[in-house]
């Protein structure tokens, strides 16, 4: 078997210029980055939507540091080989340069490779700021959960000419900022496009068109493992995981209840005479 060998930010610059598609998964446990390395992934996020996917909060907003860094150890144990990003969480990295960089660097000790973080012409100092103390950065812009409600909801990004020059002027700054790459979420395939051609550095999306440098997904999304009421258009099931660990539980709790389970293919054995021991202590 070939040995792969770690993905690195010349890697994915290579692989831009050669027109090569990027395949970037969220993960959040060992087991979840453990099957990404397994699938040869080239990047691996450990996302705020742990918040939602694994701990069960309503928003993305909820999750804290303490919780993203918990994930992402959890995450580093599992990875050989992608890239690993550390999503800055809510308020990590909003209030002041110096709260930016430490957050930044909580991730980096942890073993990232990078972080992410929302917003692009309102955070070209917080971005900066990492750059400079040698952590690589990437932008987050288009739809940005983490802002919700300043955007209205969920609303899909490049529609008008308005947010159309918004994007541009984000991604611009962004790259001028020092980011390695720039995330678009939520963002129509042609505009996300020019997005992508605006800038020099790698352009990766979710929910953003087929245009771009890579592809990023939720992999709770792709396996149908998803508890929650949140169906974006752009994901596609390619397993539903979630129904069969449903039924793998329910026959399990069928036998135990039915006394089939565990059967004697299952016990532990014990010689004759040592049973045979046993009972003649029982009088």
């Amino acid at each position: 078997m070939e040995t792969r060998k770690k993905v690195t930010i010349s890697t994915l610059k290579n692989k831009k210029n050669k027109g090569e598609k990027a395949v970037f998964i969220t993960a959040y446990d060992f087991p979840a980055a453990t099957f990404a390395n397994k699938a040869g992934v080239d990047m691996i996020l450990v996302g705020d939507s742990g918040a939602m996917c694994l701990l069960g909060y309503q928003t993305t907003n909820e999750v804290s540091m303490d919780e993203m860094i918990m994930m992402t150890n959890a995450v580093i144990r599992g990875n050989k080989h992608a890239f690993v990003v550390g999503d800055m969480p809510f308020l990590s990295y909003q209030i002041s340069n110096e709260i930016a960089v430490s957050n930044a660097g909580r991730f980096i000790k942890s073993g990232c490779d990078a972080i992410k973080l929302e917003g692009g012409v309102r955070m070209v100092e917080r971005v900066r700021a990492i750059t400079d103390s040698g952590i690589a950065v990437m932008g987050h812009i288009g739809l940005t959960p983490q802002n919700m409600a300043q955007m209205g909801g969920y609303k899909i990004q490049g529609k008008d000419i308005a947010s159309f020059n918004a994007l541009v002027e984000d991604a611009k700054a962004l790259e001028k900022a020092g980011a390695f790459s720039i995330l678009l979420e939520g963002v129509t395939n042609e505009v996300a496009e020019i997005v992508k051609n605006s800038v020099s550095i790698p352009c990766y999306g979710i929910g953003a068109g087929v245009k771009l440098d890579g592809q990023l997904i939720i992999m709770h999304d792709i396996l149908g493992t998803f508890v929650g009421e949140i169906r974006p258009k752009f994901i596609k099931v390619f397993d539903n995981i979630g129904d069969k660990i449903t039924e793998a539980i329910s026959q399990y709790a069928t036998e135990v209840r039915n006394a089939t389970f565990p059967a004697e293919e299952h016990f532990y054995p014990i010689s004759d005479e040592a049973l045979s021991m046993i009972k003649k202590t029982l009088g």
